[in-house]
C-alpha cells in the first residue's frame, strides 16, 4: 500500500487583499476596484466600506489558537490606505488572532500612492516590510504596461522607505514586456541593486485572458520579446543578482542572505495560512477556498456569514499541489514525507530530466538544478501532473 500523502497544522500566516488602484495595469488580472487618482482611504468611501467589511469577516473568522507569525497586505495597492485604516486592520488581526512578536508584516506599496508621513504611519502599524511594484525603469515601458507612477516616482519613494528605516524592503521587477530589449532589462537590474533592496523579484510576463495585454497580444506575438530573448533575461537575471551577493531562492525571487520573504515561504512550503478579503486566497483545515471576486458577491457573503463551503483537499491534490510548490524552492523539498514507494513513483516520473540535468536529488531533497530546471520547471511539473495525477 503507498502511503496517503497529507500536510497538516495550524495557520500561522494571513494573506489580506486591499483591492484597490488609482488604474488597472494592462497585465494585471487580480481582482481590483480602479478608485482614480485622487482618492486615497482618507476620502473615498469605497474604500472605507471594504475596510469596515474586510474587518467584520476578520471578526467572524474562526481562529485556531496560533498568533499571526506573518501577514502580507496585497493587491491592488495597499498604500492607498490611510494610515488609520491600516492601524485598524492589524488591530482587529491582533484583537481575533494575536500577532506574534517578531512576526513579519509586509505590505506592497507603489511609488507615487505614499508620502512620508503615509509611510511612517504604516510603520508605526507594525509594517516592517515592504514590497516595492517598480516593474521597470524607463518611462516608455512603464507607460507601454499601464503603469501609473514615473520613474522620477520610484527613486522618491525609495527615499522616503530608506528615510522610515523600513528594515526590510523587497523590489518588483517584470521581464518579457512588449518592446523591451535586453539592454533595457540589464539597465533594470542595475539600477534595481543600485538601490540597495533586500529583495528583489523577477517575473516573467504572462498574457493572462480579459487583461488588456491580453486583447491586444497572443503569446508569441510581435512587440512581445521571443522565447529567447526572455530565456536571456532570465539568465541575466540570475547573472546579475547572484553576482551582485543575493541568493536565488525561488524561481522568482533573490534575497541577501537571511532576508527571505517568510511569509511566501508558507505557500511555497505548501502550509497553511487565512485569507481575507475580496478575491483572498486561504488554506486552512484541509480546504482551499477562495473568496469572491466581485466587490458586492464579497460583501454578501460576509453578510451571509462567511461560510467555507468546500471539500478537504484530497490527499493525490495535496502530493502534487506540495510538489508544484515545493519545487519553485531552490533546496526544493524533503522526501521524508512521502514514504519509500512514493518516492521511487516520483523518481521514474523524472528520469529523463535527471538525465538532462535539470533535477536531482541531494541530501534527502529533490530539486530543481538553477538556471536550467527552473528554466524548464513548466516542462518537469508537466510531467508529473500528468503521470501522477
Amino acid at each position: 500500500m503507498s502511503q496517503k500523502f497529507s500536510v497538516s497544522g495550524i495557520a500561522s500566516s494571513a494573506y489580506v487583499h486591499i483591492p484597490f488602484c488609482r488604474r488597472r495595469c494592462f497585465y494585471c488580472d487580480f481582482p481590483v476596484s480602479v478608485v482614480g487618482d485622487r482618492l486615497r482611504g482618507e476620502t473615498s468611501g469605497t474604500i472605507s466600506q471594504y475596510v469596515e467589511v474586510l474587518c467584520q469577516e476578520i471578526a467572524i473568522t474562526p481562529t485556531f489558537g496560533q498568533p499571526l507569525k506573518t501577514i502580507f497586505f496585497g493587491g491592488g495597492t495597499p498604500s492607498l490606505l490611510s494610515t488609520e485604516q491600516l492601524q485598524r486592520i492589524v488591530g482587529e488581526l491582533e484583537k481575533y488572532f494575536g500577532i506574534a512578536s517578531g512576526a513579519e508584516i509586509s505590505m506592497e506599496i507603489d511609488p507615487a500612492t505614499f508620502d512620508l508621513a503615509h509611510i511612517a504611519g504604516y510603520r508605526s502599524a507594525g509594517v516592517n516590510r515592504v514590497s516595492l511594484g517598480v516593474q521597470a525603469f524607463q518611462e516608455e515601458l512603464l507607460q507601454r504596461a499601464g503603469r501609473s507612477h514615473s520613474v522620477e516616482d520610484i527613486f522618491a519613494a525609495v527615499e522616503l522607505i530608506h528615510q522610515v528605516e523600513i528594515p526590510e524592503f523587497s523590489l518588483d521587477l517584470i521581464s518579457g514586456l512588449p518592446h523591451q530589449s535586453l539592454d533595457q532589462w540589464q539597465d533594470s537590474l542595475t539600477k534595481a541593486i543600485a538601490l540597495l533592496p533586500t529583495h528583489i523579484s523577477i517575473y516573467d510576463l504572462t498574457i493572462e485572458p480579459g487583461t488588456a495585454f491580453g486583447r491586444y497580444y497572443k503569446p508569441g506575438d510581435t512587440p512581445l520579446p521571443t522565447d529567447e530573448a526572455t530565456v536571456k533575461m532570465y539568465q541575466m537575471a540570475q547573472q546579475v543578482l547572484t553576482g551582485a551577493g543575493y541568493e536565488h531562492y525561488e524561481i522568482s525571487n533573490y534575497a541577501q542572505p537571511d532576508h527571505q520573504c517568510k511569509h511566501n515561504r508558507v505557500y511555497w512550503e505548501n502550509r497553511p495560512y487565512y485569507g481575507f478579503g475580496m478575491g483572498a486566497a486561504s488554506y486552512a483545515e484541509g480546504k482551499r477556498f477562495t473568496r469572491p471576486r466581485k466587490t458586492r458577491e464579497y460583501y454578501q457573503w460576509v453578510e451571509a456569514g462567511g461560510v467555507i463551503d468546500c471539500d478537504v483537499t484530497p490527499p493525490k491534490e495535496v502530493l502534487l499541489e506540495t510538489l508544484m510548490l515545493g519545487l519553485r524552492l531552490a533546496e526544493g523539498l524533503s522526501l521524508e514525507a512521502f514514504g519509500e514507494e512514493k518516492v521511487e513513483e516520483i523518481c521514474w516520473c523524472l528520469q529523463k530530466y535527471f538525465d538532462k540535468g535539470w533535477v536531482e536529488v541531494t541530501g534527502g531533497r529533490l530539486r530543481l538544478i538553477d538556471p536550467q530546471g527552473f528554466l524548464f520547471s513548466n516542462v518537469v511539473l508537466a510531467e508529473l501532473f500528468e503521470k501522477l495525477g
